[in-house]
């Protein structure tokens, strides 16, 4: 079983946009992250980046840090673009994600692209859904459930 950590847990009014670090908040059930501008009824309502992906960019020398990439869910410990769609993730003490996309096609060229000619989110971000609520806070555990009805 992989198990992570929570590293930041982040908002923004609205989406595409660089989120900020609000330390905690309350994943709500079929919504998202509430006070998030991605929350709604569909399949991307809670975006997940690791921290080891952030890395690449800063290796790359970029000053970026969580949130920068608008995740709502910045982890570590857990290598997120591998997982199968459909995968459960339990976070912090309660709630449960399912992941719904991996990886996501950008349109529009976000400044990290212009600034590095390359952005992780597209390949390495992934997208999950709500589907039970609960607290989560920065340092809480990220498990990655196995099996059927995983819950």
């Amino acid at each position: 079983m992989q198990q992570g950590t929570i590293v930041a847990v982040c908002t923004s009014p609205g989406k595409g946009e660089r989120k900020k670090n609000v330390g905690s908040g309350t994943l709500v059930e079929n919504f998202g992250l509430e006070g998030d501008g991605h929350g709604g009824d569909w399949h991307r309502q809670v975006s997940l980046l690791a921290m080891e992906s952030i890395d690449k960019m800063r290796a790359a020398g970029l000053d970026v840090g969580p949130g920068d990439f608008a995740e709502n869910l910045t982890t570590l410990g857990v290598e997120l673009y591998t997982l199968p769609l459909g995968t459960r993730l339990r976070v912090g003490p309660s709630a449960l994600l399912e992941v719904t996309q991996i990886g996501k096609t950008c349109h529009t060229r976000c400044a990290i692209y212009y600034q590095a000619g390359d952005c992780v989110m597209p390949k390495e971000g992934i997208f999950a859904k709500v589907i039970k609520g609960g607290k989560v806070c920065c340092d809480d555990a990220i498990v990655v459930l196995e099996g059927e009805g995983a819950a």
